[in-house]
């Protein structure tokens, strides 16, 4: 049963980048939105329009950034970029494509097919493991600053993985059934240091976009 001080999350994976496009690994990497990532900010922030915020915090990486940017100057409120709510990091894959590395570090990209909770990539990646922790300290630690409120939190598609996975009991090994949008709005809620899935990958707010840049 949910408590008065429980915490409504709206987690939303940043707009699109022209590494998105690409298929390559962004990681830690500074990457800005391209043309259709601003238009799904700027519809994720007309759809949110009538929502009820109370925070607004985003990764300190420039494409969540962006993307969070109209929701907290909508409702006068101070955007808080964290470096805990990054993608996580990939060291010297950043940059390169499965396709691209996969011949090159077959055992690698075989461990990061298989989602080995200890395979970091080569030059300072991030174990799933530790990412998987990162994410959750995160996660509650806002939480807690937070009781009772509604708070947005931009982020990245890894950094959801993680939060669906908290909230649906499923292991870091198994297989992805499930959508990580750009910009579409996933809901949690955490209650007691527990994590339950509201909703997500609503979505209809981006089945306009195209039409919008004229694509």
């Amino acid at each position: 049963m949910a408590h008065d001080d429980s915490t409504l999350l709206l987690c939303i994976r940043h707009g699109e980048t022209e590494w998105n496009v690409g298929a390559r690994l962004q990681g830690h990497t500074d990457i800005a939105l391209n043309r259709r990532g601003l238009a799904q900010a700027d519809a994720l922030a007309r759809a949110l329009a009538g929502q009820t915020l109370d925070a607004v915090y985003s990764s300190d990486l420039t494409r969540a950034r962006q993307t969070a940017s109209a929701l907290a100057a909508q409702r006068g409120l101070p955007l808080h970029s964290q470096a805990c709510w990054r993608e996580r990091g990939f060291g010297g894959f950043e940059g390169r494509s499965f396709a691209e590395l996969e011949p090159l570090y077959p055992q690698d990209c075989q461990r990061w097919r298989r989602r080995d909770p200890q395979w970091g990539a080569p030059g300072g990646g991030e174990t799933l493991l530790d990412f998987a922790q990162r994410v959750r300290a995160a996660l509650l630690d806002l939480a807690a600053r937070h009781p009772g409120q509604t708070v947005a939190v931009v982020t990245h598609g890894g950094v959801l993985d993680c939060l669906y996975r908290l909230a649906t009991g499923q292991e870091l090994d198994a297989p992805r059934t499930w959508e990580l949008r750009n910009a579409a709005i996933n809901r949690l809620l955490v209650s007691d240091d527990r994590v339950i899935l509201v909703g997500w990958n609503d979505s209809g707010h981006l089945d306009d976009v195209l039409d919008e840049i004229g694509t």
